[in-house]
């Protein structure tokens, strides 16, 4: 029985060496896959209780596990839409050939990198088949609320290169001086004229005409403008009207002192120094200061000099690229400056990674082992970020692997010898008969 039990102890040893052999083989072999996971084996040993005080070898086995938890360093590369995962949680990717059946229901597979280039349909991809997914913004760049614990949601990240976008101007900020002398009883009353462009909600090029007209006196000075606004859109029709009074103390000499509605024209807000009229389009805010405050319209000197015009909106762009942040928002670019979020893609995260089913293209799977997962903002709770412009490398240490291949072959020659052993005592006992 003894005999016999040490031949059995030997072939499960080699059973086991070459089962560490292949993991060992594996991950030299996969030294170079960017976010490749590597595999470790582990040896238990089985004891068997002999009859009598006797001794039976029970040998040992070995079981496989892949380390999903510890992945490579990060390397940067120069594509944009190279993407990985900096700490813990994954990307949501899916197979093209699912996503091209447009049924919307791709399974969602997790990987902590790729190199995601677009098709011919703009859809981000690898070049092994990987789409990747996440949210999608609203026109306005806002993503909406979607539920965390389903991949229902998502859908795949779409770069469409040829779109078209604008953004209409819903606010002006006036920052001018107007000169004190044209409220003086001696001058000529001539209006000073601006005109400030805006575009309207299908990115044309409209402009909100304003007339500062003085208030002159017959004598002394009054520190007072009539403000007009008309729209070129409405064939140069009136929207606003107000008359504006002017400081002239120490203090605050120059600065608005009162503004008051002509009729025409929304009120004026003095904690935010702005009026809102009414464009073809809709409603503009324009800002033109508040009370006491030389943070707009002033009145001083003998010079009109409009030293700062700001406004929102932009005309037409056509997109030019797109990036990821380190929270996951794809934003896309214009070649009129602007830039606008169109997705955010979460991080996946699992109470056990090393549980997920690990499948081919270094792309992982839930299962019940791993637990259920959450999809998380990069950056917030448990999960990393996202680092654009760089590649997971392999977790593989070619070094520690050889040296475990010298120890595996070790001891596979050395459990050989125990087969061998066991075979020449069997040997020796079989000649007894003789």
């Amino acid at each position: 029985m003894t005999i016999s039990s040490s031949l059995n102890a030997g072939v499960a040893a080699l059973a086991a060496n070459a089962n560490r052999l292949a993991a060992i083989s594996d991950n030299i072999a996969n030294s170079a896959t960017y976010g490749y996971k590597r595999m470790e084996t582990d040896f238990q040993s089985m004891v068997i209780s002999g009859a009598g005080g006797s001794y039976s070898a029970g040998g040992v086995r070995s079981v496989n596990q892949r380390l999903i938890d510890q992945g490579g360093s990060l390397t940067t590369t120069a594509n944009a839409t190279d993407l990985a995962v900096r700490g813990r949680g994954m990307l949501p990717v899916a197979r093209s050939s699912e996503v091209a059946l447009g049924n919307g229901s791709q399974q969602m597979l997790l990987t902590s990198t790729g190199s995601f280039r677009t098709d011919a349909d703009g859809i981000l991809k690898t070049e092994s088949g990987l789409v990747l997914l996440g949210w999608p913004a609203n026109p306005d760049g806002t993503v909406p609320s979607f539920p965390r614990d389903t991949s229902d949601g998502l859908e795949p990240v779409r770069i469409n290169v040829n779109q078209l976008t604008g953004e209409p101007t819903t606010s002006i900020n006036l920052g001018l001086n107007l000169p004190a002398t044209e409220t003086d009883a001696a001058a000529t009353g001539a209006p000073q004229m601006l005109s400030v462009e805006y575009f309207d909600n299908l990115g044309r090029s409209e402009n909100v005409k304003i007339e500062f007209t003085p208030t002159v006196p017959a004598t002394g000075t009054s520190n007072e403008w009539t403000m007009t606004l008309r729209d070129s859109a409405q064939g140069d029709a009136l929207i606003g009207e107000y008359t504006l009074v002017f400081d002239d103390a120490r203090t605050t000499g120059g600065t608005l002192q009162s503004v008051t509605p002509g009729g025409i024209g929304g009120s004026y807000d003095p904690a935010t120094g702005s009026v809102i009229v009414t464009v073809d389009g809709g409603p503009i805010e324009v800002g033109i200061g508040r009370l006491g405050a030389r943070d707009g319209l002033t009145q001083l000197s003998d010079k009109f000099a409009p030293l700062s015009i700001a406004k929102d909106g932009s005309p037409v762009g056509n997109m030019t690229s797109a990036k990821v942040d380190q929270n996951g928002f794809v934003h896309a670019a214009f070649d009129n400056g602007i830039s606008r979020v169109i997705y955010q893609v979460p991080l996946v995260d699992l109470p056990n990674p090393n549980g997920l089913v690990s499948l081919d293209n270094q792309t992982f799977m839930p299962s019940p082992d791993s637990g259920s997962f959450f999809l998380w903002d990069a950056g917030d709770g448990p999960t990393g970020d996202v680092v654009a412009f760089a590649r997971e490398e392999s977790a593989t240490d070619v070094a520690g692997e050889l040296t475990d291949m010298i120890q595996t072959q070790r001891a596979y020659s050395s459990n050989a010898k125990v087969i061998q052993t066991v075979d020449e005592m069997l040997q020796e006992t079989t000649n007894i008969k003789r």
